[in-house]
C-alpha cells in the first residue's frame, strides 16, 4: 500500500508507538529495582546478627540474575510479567519498593502469580521458598507459606533448572523450610497468632479465604486472590481495634409509605397517631412533628417482622394492631414463613404470634371482629387456594379454616352486628361466609359460603374494597367505577346458590361513582361514605341513598387514592399509589406529610455541610429530602433512571449519573441543568467529586473512569482525562485527601490507584499506595475494610460501604436487607458488627450526614429510605446503656440490633 496508507495504519502505529515507550519504562523501572535490592541487601548485611540458622554443611545460595527480595521488601519480578491493570489469578507488580525495616515476614505473592526464582507455584497462590534465589544475610530468612504442592512445574518462569540441579534445589527448599519451622513461633504476634493457608478453591468456590504474610493481606471471593498492602504505621494486626464499635444506630425517621402495590394500609389509632408501613417496618406516625412518644408526634416503628409487611387491621379498642408479612428467605436461603403479629401500639411489645407455619406465600387480608370486641382474627393467606381462616386472638389457636376461591381476595371484613358472618371480595367475586365456631375447640369450626348474586347487574372485573353499614347492609366498590349495595333476600328456585340456602345476598342498588377503579371506601363517624377514585382521583363524599354530598380531586403527580382513613375532627388520611400520604379535608384539599420513591433506589448523597440528602432511582425522580424536618425539599423527573449523585464541596450544585451514559449537573437552589453531557453509552455507576472540587470522577460500566476539571462554583466542566486500566464495570471510587490519586473496585474485584494529577495514569505499585490518605472510604475492596466481608462471600453481598467522616466506624448495606455497623479499621477477617434490620430488599446504599449524627440507608425494591441516629462516642447523642442485643446466625459475628 501507498499514498495515504490504509484505515489500520494509524491505529497499528500507535500501539507499536505505546508498547515501545511501555518497554522503556519498564526497563527503567527494573533498574531502580535492581539498585533498591542491591542497596537493601548491604544494609541488611550490616545488620545482620553473627549466628546463622543455615547448615555450616549446606552451598552457601549462588547468585542468580534474579534475587530473592531480602526480608520486608516486596520480590523483584520479570518484565516478562508485567500487569496490565487487571488482578488476574497470575498479576504481579511491576515495581517493587522497600518494605518497613525490621519486618521479618515477607510480603505475599501478589494474586496467586507472582513466582520468585526457582520457587515452586504454591495452591494459594504464594510461592515457595526458592535454593537458588538469595534468601538474605544469615539469621533473616523470609517466613513464607509452605509448599502445597512441591512436585508441581512453575508457570511462567523466567529461567528454568537443569536435572543435575533439581536435587540441590530440593534440599535448599527443605532446609529453608526447616528454618522457617524455627522462625515462625516468633512472628504469630504479626500474623494475629495464627498461620492461615490460602486455598482459594475453584473458580466457582463461594469461600472467602484471608492470607497473612507481614506486608500483605489476600483474601479470595470466588476464588480470585486480592491481595491488599498494609500500611507501614501497623506493626501488627493485633493493634487494631476488635469487637463491635461503641456507637449504635437508632431509627430514627422511615420516608415512604408502600401505597403502589397494596391495600389496608393506613389506620388511625385512639391516640389520633396515624399507621401504616413500608417495608418490614410499621410506621405510627402524629402529624405534626416533633419528639416521638405516644403524645408527641414524630414517628415511632414497631420492627418486630422479619420480611414485608403486607396488611394491617385495627382492634375495636383502638390500641391493638395486627399485621401480616409476606413470605421470604434468610441470608442462609432458608425460608421466612408468613406469620400475624398482634402487638400493642402503646408500648410496641408484640402480644401474640399467630399462624406461624399455617399461611403460605403471604398474608393478604385481615379483620378483627367487632360485634364481640375484637376476640376473634380472620385470616386470608396468598397460597393458590386463598385459604381463609379464623383464630382465637387471645390464644393465637386456630378455630376455623377453609379454601375460599382460586381468584385473588383483596378484601375481607367481620359483620358489626354478628361475627358469625364475614365477607370477602376480590377478583369478580363477593363471598358471605357463616362461621360456626364450635364451641370454641380449636379446628371444630366450620364455614360455609353463599355467593353474592350480580343478577341483572354486570359482574365487574375486580370488586377491591367494600364497607359494612350499621344497618347490615354491604357498599362494595369495584372496577367499573361502580358502587354497589348489598341485602339479603330470600332465595327461590330460580336463584343460583349451593346446597339450598334459604336467603342469598344480591345487589339492591347501584350508583356510578367514578371514572375507573374505585380503590377504597371508608365508612365515617357521622354516617356518610367517602369513595376513593382510580383514573379520577377523586374523594366523594356519599349520604344516604348514595346522594353525592361533596368532593375533592388529588394532584395528579400524587398517584390515584389507595386508602382513605378518618382522622381527629373533619381531617382525613389519603394513601396514594404513588407512595404520598396526603392529610387534610374536602374544603381545604390535601397537603403532602409523607412522601416516598416509587420504584429501586440507587443513587444517594448526603449534603457537604446541611442536614440534607438526595436520592434517585428506577422511578427517575431525583428528591432532595430535609434530613431535620423530614419532608421532601424538592423533587424533579430526570426522565432517564438516576443511579448515582454526588454534591459539590460548595454544595451549590449536584451530579447525577444516569443509566445511559449521560450525567447532569443541576443548581441545588434553582434546580436548572447547568450541564448535560454523555459518556460512552452504558449506565454509569458513581460520580465523585474531589475534595477540593476541582475534578469530577464518574465511573462507568465501559470499565472507565472519566475525569472532568470543574470550575470553582461547579457549574463548568471539561473533559481532562480517562482513566482506562479496569477489565470489568466500576463499582466504587474515592479519591485521596490530596486529591490527586484515585482507587477503584471493578465488578470483577480489582482494586486500582490512579494517579489524576499526573495524568490519569495507573499506579503499578500498589504497595506505594498503602500509607495514602482517602477522603472518603466507599469502596468496597481495601486493606481498611476487607474485614466486613461475611465468610463464604461470592463479592456481591456487600453493596454499599461508607466510613463516618471522624473515622471512627463503617456502615455496610448487603444483599440480606441489613445494616451493619463495624468499627473502623475493619482489617480483622469475621469483624463482628452491629446489625439492624427493617428493609425489605437489598440494601443499596449507605451514607453519613455531614456531622455523622445520622446515617442514611436505601431500600431496593421495597423504595424506602431510612435515617439513622447515630448514638455513642461518635454520634449526636448518648449511648444506651444496656443496648439491646441478639446473637445474629451471621458468619461475621454480628449482632443484630
Amino acid at each position: 500500500m501507498d499514498g495515504a496508507g490504509g484505515p489500520g495504519e494509524g491505529p497499528a502505529q500507535e500501539a507499536l508507538q505505546s508498547l515501545s515507550r511501555r518497554l522503556q519504562v519498564q526497563e527503567k523501572e527494573m533498574e531502580l529495582v535492581k539498585a533498591a535490592l542491591a542497596e537493601a541487601l548491604r544494609l541488611l548485611r550490616l545488620q545482620a546478627p553473627p549466628t546463622s540458622l543455615q547448615d555450616p554443611g549446606t552451598p552457601g545460595p549462588t547468585r542468580d540474575s534474579s534475587p530473592a527480595a531480602p526480608p520486608g521488601l516486596p520480590p523483584a519480578r520479570s518484565p516478562s510479567s508485567v500487569s496490565r491493570g487487571t488482578q488476574t489469578e497470575t498479576e504481579v507488580e511491576t515495581e517493587s519498593s522497600p518494605g518497613p525495616p525490621g519486618l521479618i515476614n515477607g510480603p505475599a505473592a501478589p494474586h496467586g502469580g507472582g513466582e520468585e526464582p526457582g520457587g515452586t507455584q504454591s495452591e494459594g497462590g504464594g510461592s515457595s521458598s526458592s535454593g537458588t534465589g538469595s534468601p538474605g544475610p544469615p539469621g533473616l530468612l523470609r517466613l513464607v507459606q509452605p509448599p502445597q504442592r512441591t512436585d508441581t512445574p512453575r508457570r511462567n518462569s523466567s529461567s528454568s533448572s537443569s536435572p543435575s540441579e533439581r536435587p540441590r534445589q530440593k534440599l535448599s527448599r527443605k532446609a529453608a523450610s526447616s528454618a522457617n519451622l524455627l522462625l515462625r513461633s516468633g512472628s504469630t504476634e504479626s500474623r494475629g497468632g495464627k498461620d492461615p493457608l490460602s486455598s482459594p478453591g475453584g473458580p466457582g468456590s463461594r469461600r472467602g479465604n484471608y492470607n497473612l504474610e507481614g506486608i500483605s493481606v489476600k483474601m479470595f471471593l470466588r476464588g480470585r486472590p486480592i491481595t491488599m498492602y498494609i500500611p507501614s504505621g501497623i506493626r501488627s494486626l493485633e493493634e487494631l481495634p476488635s469487637g463491635p464499635p461503641p456507637e449504635t444506630l437508632s431509627l430514627d425517621w422511615v420516608y415512604g409509605y408502600r401505597g403502589r402495590d397494596s391495600r389496608s394500609n393506613l389506620f388511625v389509632l385512639r391516640s389520633g397517631e396515624v399507621v401504616y408501613f413500608i417495608a418490614c417496618v410499621v410506621v405510627l406516625y402524629r402529624p405534626g412533628g416533633g419528639p416521638g412518644g405516644p403524645g408527641g408526634g414524630g414517628q415511632r416503628h414497631y420492627r418486630g417482622h422479619t420480611d414485608c409487611v403486607r396488611c394491617l387491621a385495627v382492634h375495636p379498642d383502638g390500641v391493638r394492631v395486627a399485621s401480616g408479612q409476606t413470605a421470604g428467605v434468610d441470608k442462609d436461603g432458608k425460608p421466612l414463613q408468613p406469620v400475624v403479629h398482634v402487638w400493642d401500639s402503646e408500648t410496641l411489645l408484640k402480644l401474640q404470634e399467630i399462624g406461624l407455619g399455617a399461611f403460605e406465600r403471604g398474608v393478604g387480608a385481615l379483620a378483627f371482629s367487632v360485634a364481640d370486641l375484637g376476640a376473634f382474627l380472620c385470616v386470608v393467606d396468598d397460597s393458590n387456594e386463598h385459604m381463609l381462616s379464623v383464630w382465637d386472638c387471645s390464644r393465637g389457636t386456630k378455630l376455623a379454616e377453609i379454601k375460599s376461591t382460586n381468584d385473588s381476595v383483596l378484601a375481607v371484613g367481620f359483620n358489626p352486628r354478628d361475627s358469625s358472618c364475614i365477607v370477602t371480595s376480590g377478583k369478580s367475586h363477593v363471598h358471605f361466609w357463616n362461621w360456626s365456631g364450635g364451641a370454641g375447640v380449636p379446628g371444630n369450626g366450620t364455614l360455609t359460603r353463599k355467593q353474592g348474586v350480580f343478577g341483572k347487574y354486570k359482574k365487574p372485573k375486580f370488586i377491591p374494597c367494600f364497607v359494612l353499614l350499621p344497618d347490615g347492609d354491604i357498599l362494595t366498590g369495584d372496577s367499573e367505577g361502580n358502587i354497589l349495595t348489598w341485602g339479603r333476600s330470600l332465595s327461590d328456585s330460580r336463584t343460583p346458590g349451593r346446597g339450598g340456602a334459604k336467603e342469598t345476598y344480591g345487589i339492591v342498588a347501584q350508583a356510578h361513582a367514578h371514572e375507573g377503579s374505585i380503590f377504597a371506601l371508608c365508612l365515617r363517624r357521622d354516617g356518610t361514605v367517602l369513595s376513593g377514585g382510580g383514573r379520577d382521583r377523586r374523594l366523594v363524599q356519599w349520604g344516604p341513598g348514595l346522594v353525592a354530598l361533596q368532593e375533592a380531586e388529588i394532584p395528579e403527580h400524587f398517584g390515584a387514592v389507595r386508602a382513605i382513613a378518618e382522622g381527629l375532627g373533619s381531617e382525613l388520611l389519603v394513601g396514594t399509589t404513588k407512595n404520598a400520604l396526603l392529610r387534610g379535608d374536602l374544603d381545604q384539599g390535601f397537603s403532602p406529610v409523607i412522601q416516598g420513591h416509587t420504584d429501586e433506589l440507587w443513587g444517594l448523597c448526603t449534603h457537604p455541610f446541611q442536614n440534607r440528602f438526595l436520592t434517585c432511582g428506577h422511578d427517575r425522580q431525583l428528591c432532595l429530602w430535609d434530613g431535620e424536618g423530614h419532608a421532601l425539599a424538592w423533587s424533579i423527573d430526570l426522565k432517564e433512571t438516576g443511579l448515582c449523585a454526588d454534591f459539590h464541596p460548595s454544595g451549590a450544585v449536584v451530579a447525577v449519573g444516569l443509566n445511559t451514559g449521560r450525567w447532569l449537573v443541576l443548581d441545588t437552589e434553582t434546580r436548572e441543568i447547568v450541564s448535560d453531557i454523555t459518556d460512552g453509552n452504558e449506565q454509569l455507576s458513581v460520580v465523585r467529586y474531589s475534595p477540593d472540587g476541582l475534578y469530577l470522577a464518574i465511573g462507568s460500566h465501559d470499565n472507565m473512569i472519566y475525569i472532568y476539571s470543574v470550575s470553582s462554583d461547579g457549574a463548568k466542566s471539561s473533559r481532562f482525562g480517562r482513566c482506562v486500566g479496569h477489565s470489568s464495570f466500576i463499582t466504587h471510587l474515592d479519591w485521596s485527601k490530596d486529591g490527586n490519586f484515585i482507587m477503584s473496585n471493578s465488578g470483577d474485584y480489582e482494586i486500582l490507584y490512579w494517579d489524576v494529577a499526573g495524568g490519569c495514569k495507573l499506579l503499578r505499585n500498589r504497595y506505594e499506595s498503602r500509607d495514602r490518605e482517602w477522603a472518603t472510604y466507599t469502596c468496597v475492596l481495601g486493606f481498611h475494610v476487607y474485614g466486613v466481608w461475611p465468610d463464604g462471600s461470592d463479592g456481591t453481598d456487600i453493596n454499599s460501604l461508607c466510613r463516618s467522616h471522624n473515622e471512627r466506624v463503617v456502615a455496610v448495606a448487603d444483599d440480606f436487607c441489613k445494616v451493619h455497623l463495624f468499627q473502623y479499621p475493619c482489617a480483622r477477617a469475621k469483624a463482628p458488627s452491629l446489625v439492624y434490620g427493617g428493609h425489605g430488599s437489598h440494601v443499596t446504599s449507605v451514607r453519613f450526614t455531614h456531622d455523622d449524627s445520622h446515617l442514611v440507608s436505601l431500600g431496593g425494591k421495597d423504595a424506602s429510605i431510612f435515617q439513622w441516629r447515630v448514638l455513642g462516642p461518635g454520634g449526636a447523642g448518648p449511648a444506651p446503656a444496656t443496648p439491646s442485643r441478639t446473637p445474629s446466625l451471621s458468619p461475621a459475628s454480628s449482632l443484630d440490633v
